[in-house]
């Protein structure tokens, strides 16, 4: 194809104009509900735990829940595996539409699947194989929304462009936490934690019509058209993306130097954040949504202009930019994050600093997935009970035999106990007394239970999160336009597909199983930090010395 034929006035290319905001609109309007329905879950992680996990303890079940939510990134690489192949071969549209029917349907059954309480062992199977099916529908769907859009633009308005796909998955996210809230306030607490919770699932099937009925109206993109009529589509994609050395390169570069730190960025700036709040803060969880809802829709418009900006200047110095300044402010953040949503406990903690002062070979790893386990030693008692109040604490090496303790600024020292040693009757009745103790004494050097709604500064919370979601837009806006522009029509879905969401799915997806872990492990509710920390890091030196613009790219020729 030729630069005159390419650039000819035909019937074709004055469709493909007229029919631009179509595209926009139908191909964001399908991801929008994509990720509404992937993000329902990890909103409601809390209330699933309750409702597919009660077989375990708390700990364990809240652990599994997490589990099963990176169970649907897990996946994410093979969907882009599967779908890809089958967007370069059969084509974007038909692709996509599959995707959204699997997705959509896999959302409606989670709605309806019945309680462990109610069918045992076999709620969880189920939950985790919809998620999986959830993930595999995702790897597929935005390889082919960012493809074809990006395929439709005209030269130079790539980023902004593509800018509205990638708006869709703060949208989607933004719409799970306005429907729960809706939820939540017409129906109660109570009853949303019972059954309420379902209705923001059941109502995915309502949008899935919608969505499929806007795609439908849609044709295929120009340029798979051209590749298509001129036979120069590949009939191995998969082999011609990984099999061959010098593309294999390119989609190793656009994961480590673009997507992994992209994917980690975007992560704690929405779902982690989110996840501090609720879980480390012990904000209220609708006061949480609240918050995180007003930052996204503050931030969300600069998805929009770094896409645009992306097209004047490039997406390679706007990503990683992004990437740095999380870096370099994750920690205050944070920090601050602390100061303004939970106050008390920010000046308990420069107050009264806990320790806990233990036998290392007393203390273990609190995971126990058949749930049988009672982790009864003394330093296991101690840190359980922190690790839940949300109090960040350091660990004190002690000699051996030592039974554990805790020890509340200089003013305070509780002792822990032995379990081992009790039968189940006398164990239970020393917990329920030295769990008031430890309460009482925290509660006494001024540690809250949760967080004082009414002491929350909102408007610097807000900020905050404004800030971090802000973060996700630099680096999040261009990677579409950036993906994309690095590899040949034949084996674009392909190509783009597998670094993204190897970067999403993976780096990004594990994250908050990696961080609280990570916290959990030492006693610092700032450690999770360090993982995206390091990812970032690595994406800014990577992309830096091996990424190359491609804003200039022509994709038709």
């Amino acid at each position: 194809m030729t630069d005159s034929a390419i650039g000819a006035p035909n019937q074709e290319d004055h469709v493909v104009g007229r029919n631009d905001k179509l595209v926009i609109l139908a191909s964001s309007v399908g991801t929008v509900i994509e990720w509404y329905d992937f993000y329902l879950y990890g909103s409601l992680a809390a209330i699933i735990t309750v409702q597919f996990f009660s077989g375990v303890n708390e700990t364990t079940g809240f652990i599994f829940a997490l589990m099963a939510f990176a169970a649907g990134f897990a996946v994410r690489p093979f969907g882009a595996i599967v779908f890809g192949r089958l967007g370069d071969l059969w084509g974007r549209k038909n692709t996509f539409l599959v995707t959204m029917l699997l997705m959509g349907l896999s959302t409606f059954i989670v709605g309806i699947l019945p309680s462990y309480a109610a069918i045992g062992i076999a709620a969880p199977i189920i939950l985790v194989l919809m998620r999986l099916i959830q993930g595999l529908a995702l790897g597929g769907e935005y390889g082919g929304a960012a493809t074809y859009v990006a395929e439709h633009a005209p030269q130079g308005k790539r980023g902004f462009y593509t800018s509205f796909i990638q708006i869709t998955a703060t949208v989607g996210l933004l719409l799970s936490l306005v429907v729960i809230l809706g939820v939540r306030s017409v129906l109660g607490e109570e009853a949303f934690a019972s059954w309420g919770w379902r209705i923001p699932f059941l109502v995915s099937i309502l949008l899935l019509g919608v969505s499929l009925w806007i795609r439908l109206k849609l044709s295929e993109s120009p340029a798979f058209q051209r590749m298509k009529a001129e036979g120069k589509g590949s009939k191995t994609p998969l082999k011609d993306s990984f099999g061959k050395w010098p593309n294999l390169k390119l989609v190793l570069i656009a994961l480590l130097g673009l997507a992994a730190g992209q994917a980690v960025v975007w992560y704690t700036g929405q779902f982690y954040a989110l996840f501090f709040l609720e879980r480390v803060l012990k904000v209220d969880p609708s006061l949480s949504n609240v918050l995180i809802a007003a930052g996204l829709f503050l931030a969300t418009p600069f998805f929009i202009f770094f896409g645009w900006l992306s097209d004047k200047i490039g997406r390679k110095p706007i990503i990683l930019a992004g990437c740095l300044l999380a870096a370099l402010t994750y920690f205050p953040l944070f920090q601050a994050l602390t100061a303004a949503a939970n106050p008390r406990l920010a000046e308990a903690a420069a107050s009264a600093p806990v320790t806990v002062y233990a036998d290392p070979a007393d203390c273990h790893v609190q995971f126990d997935p058949i749930g049988k386990t009672v982790f009864n030693h003394s330093c296991d008692l101690a840190k359980s009970y922190l690790a839940k109040a949300g109090v960040t604490y350091t660990n004190v090496e002690a000699p051996a035999g030592t039974v554990a303790e805790v020890r509340i600024g200089d003013r305070s020292v509780v002792q822990s106990f032995r379990g081992q040693d009790l039968s189940t009757a006398e164990f239970a009745a020393e917990k329920k007394a030295w769990d008031a103790g430890l309460g009482q004494a925290l509660a006494d050097a001024g540690y809250p239970a949760k967080a004082d709604s009414a002491l929350v500064n909102k408007p610097m919370v807000i900020g905050i999160l404004f800030i971090l979601v802000l973060y996700v837009t630099m680096v999040y806006g261009p990677i579409a336009a950036a993906l994309v522009e690095m590899f040949p029509t034949n084996i674009r879905y392909t190509s783009m597909s597998l670094p993204y969401h190897i970067g999403n799915g993976w780096f990004g997806g594990f994250l908050p199983t990696t961080a609280f872990a990570m916290v959990a492990a030492t006693g610092n509710i700032y450690y999770g930090l360090w993982y995206p920390i390091a990812i970032a890091v690595l994406t800014v030196i990577v992309g830096f010395l091996f990424v190359k613009e491609g804003k200039d790219v022509d994709l038709h020729a």
